[in-house]
């Protein structure tokens, strides 16, 4: 697997400020100029939503099979199920018409390198403690089912039937379903 391009370096060996995001705006200039709309609306085709981590070696739309339209995508560190996604997830079954939650963990992720005293450190450093749990997690199985479990019981979702959890392995780009109940 390759990465994009390189960007331009500043002296120190740093990207250069504003670099990576010229070279974003020239490839969108690209994409706009073959661009044409595609007809469809904001509802997912597949009626699913997908909630995962946001880390950059999971490119979901390719290890799903999954083309434009297909899903909604609702990413966070960790890919776990907080306020914010049973928000997002509300909005996407009960405005857009989602009937089913896949939730997408990986191997090697860095929320199991953290803790919760992360929070402690960031209040320390800026004067000010953020409002946010920061959700980190030693057995990402567990965390997983945790994701699961929240989703199937919010009251805010009333689509909760078809929810299931895997971890995605990022040496192999395999999906490994977790039963609900260990």
């Amino acid at each position: 697997m390759t990465t994009s391009a390189s960007v331009p370096a500043g002296s120190e060996g740093a990207i250069a400020p504003g670099a990576v995001t010229d070279r974003l705006v020239a490839a969108n200039e690209a994409y706009a100029d073959a661009f044409s709309d595609p007809g469809m609306d904001a509802r997912p085709v597949l009626q699913v939503a997908v909630v995962a981590c946001m880390d950059a070696r999971l490119d979901l739309h390719a290890a799903l099979g999954l083309q434009l339209g297909d899903c909604h995508t609702i990413r966070n560190a960790g890919g776990v199920v907080t306020d914010d996604v049973i928000r997002s997830l509300a909005i996407s079954q009960r405005a857009l018409g989602t009937r089913r939650v896949v939730l997408i963990h990986h191997t090697n992720c860095g929320m199991e390198t953290i803790t919760e005293d992360f929070r402690h450190e960031l209040e320390m450093e800026v004067g000010q403690r953020p409002a946010w749990a920061v959700e980190a997690f030693r057995d990402v199985e567990q965390d997983v089912r945790q994701s699961m479990q929240r989703v199937r019981t919010s009251p805010f979702l009333p689509h909760t039937d078809d929810v299931r959890g895997f971890v995605f392995d990022v040496k192999t780009g395999r999906l490994r379903e977790i039963d609900p109940v260990a």
